[in-house]
């Protein structure tokens, strides 16, 4: 069996490694010509650490990121509303790590390299169109930089090229725009002094203005972590502006528009204004579709169920799909029932979690905080109870089976007896 991925990215590459680990040949085209580490934060839950871990890179995991031990949500006096713990201290076999997501590209773009070699990893090369028949699917793909035009056949191709997926847009011609939540988000990433002990992940606010801040690497000074920050902010205008890593805001607007925020525990002004470069990202996300797979052709991560950052899921659930996926070609030789088989798995719960982030996820109790005191508040429990708290946070995970009995009792996705 041959198979074509379309997209470089985290869930691209993933399955790339999944792929190669069950002795399934594979090419990877990405569109961009030389890949840098950018972007800023993301969240890897122990349910995509375990299937990382079970590709052997747990190692190079530990020395990128930082575990994270707890998260805590509080209103935006500082107040603490809710605290949990998270990975290892939850209970799971695995730890959730914050990690840059460049860095996390870059330590699987080299796995793939060094695993399936150089000349399976083709960048610069741009999906223009493709075919089925009976029991192969050609891609025609374009050098963006010659204009030379590459024909590749394969038992299957998977869409892993993000939220304006080539893939998606021939599945579906006539799909709307990205959803824009009218809401910006300003992200960046600084070294700084760790704050609530070095192993925490807060948020702050409610829905229409919060900050989420948390530690994701060692940082350059000893004694200081790479601290990934976001200022995400309500606006009336509902003109979508396209996702761009390098598109930059000022520093004064930020400050601004959190002029009244103080924390005890975290001077966010202060590394708002060591910041050098602040950037800008739509909230989006896109409805829901019937179907991932057409044929010998399906989705993956973001191409397949782009969705809000809440609950952080998005990076993790791409991991995942990689690994469903896999699973599914092992389980039968038949290419398009392999497809149908991982689309009847994962698109349900996906589709329940995208709307689910709609609705705020487990981040719910800092609205209901935000409404019912909204001048701040002597006991929590005076605002909302305590088992209130309780089934607000473990809703989202037991719905989408991220529970730590889920996680750590479930078998592997590809049985390791198979792994390379």
């Amino acid at each position: 069996m041959h198979v074509i991925i379309v997209g470089g990215g985290i869930g691209g590459l993933s399955l790339a490694l999944s792929l190669y680990q069950a002795g399934i040949a594979v090419r990877i085209y990405e569109s961009v010509g030389d890949l840098a580490p950018l972007g800023v934060g993301i969240n890897l839950q122990p349910s995509a650490v375990r299937e990382l871990t079970e590709l052997g890179l747990a190692e190079d995991l530990e020395r990128s990121g930082i575990p994270i031990g707890e998260l805590s949500y509080f209103n935006k006096l500082g107040q603490l509303i809710w605290s949990e713990r998270r990975g290892i201290s939850a209970g799971y076999k695995w730890p959730q790590y914050s990690i840059h997501r460049g860095r996390l590209q870059m330590l699987l773009l080299r796995a793939v390299r060094e695993r399936i070699g150089h000349h399976n990893f083709f960048c610069g090369m741009r999906l223009a169109k493709f075919e089925q028949s009976r029991d192969r699917v050609v891609a025609t793909l374009t050098d963006t930089a010659s204009g030379k035009v590459t024909i590749d056949d394969a038992d299957i191709l998977v869409g892993a090229d993000g939220i304006h997926s080539t893939v998606r847009r021939h599945l579906y011609p006539n799909e709307a725009e990205p959803h824009f939540a009218k809401q910006l988000l300003w992200r960046a990433a600084i070294d700084a002094e760790p704050f609530l002990g070095g192993r925490t992940m807060i948020i702050a606010g409610h829905f229409n203005q919060r900050i989420i801040a948390y530690p994701m690497g060692p940082g350059e000074k000893a004694g200081e972590l790479l601290t990934n920050w976001v200022c995400q902010m309500a606006v009336p205008d509902d003109a979508l502006p396209r996702e761009d890593w390098n598109r930059r805001v000022s520093k004064k607007r930020v400050l601004t528009a959190f002029s009244q925020w103080r924390f005890p525990w975290l001077d966010i002004h202060a590394l708002i204004n060591r910041t050098p470069d602040i950037f800008e990202f739509p909230l989006v996300d896109r409805d829901p579709v019937p179907a991932w797979t057409f044929g010998r052709v399906t989705l993956i991560g973001d191409a397949a169920h782009p969705m809000q950052p809440i609950g952080s899921q998005a990076g993790s659930q791409a991991i995942v799909d990689a690994r469903v996926l896999t699973a599914s070609l092992l389980a039968t030789s038949n290419s398009a029932e392999a497809l149908q088989r991982y689309d009847s798995e994962r698109r349900p719960v996906m589709n329940d979690i995208t709307l689910r982030n709609r609705r705020f996820g487990p981040e719910a109790a800092m609205q209901l905080v935000e409404e019912r005191a909204p001048n701040g508040f002597a006991r929590i429990d005076e605002v909302i109870p305590r088992g209130d708290l309780q089934a607000i946070a473990s809703s989202f995970s037991s719905a989408a089976g991220l529970d730590a009995g889920t996680v750590n009792g479930r078998p592997s996705f590809v049985p390791l007896a198979r792994s390379r």
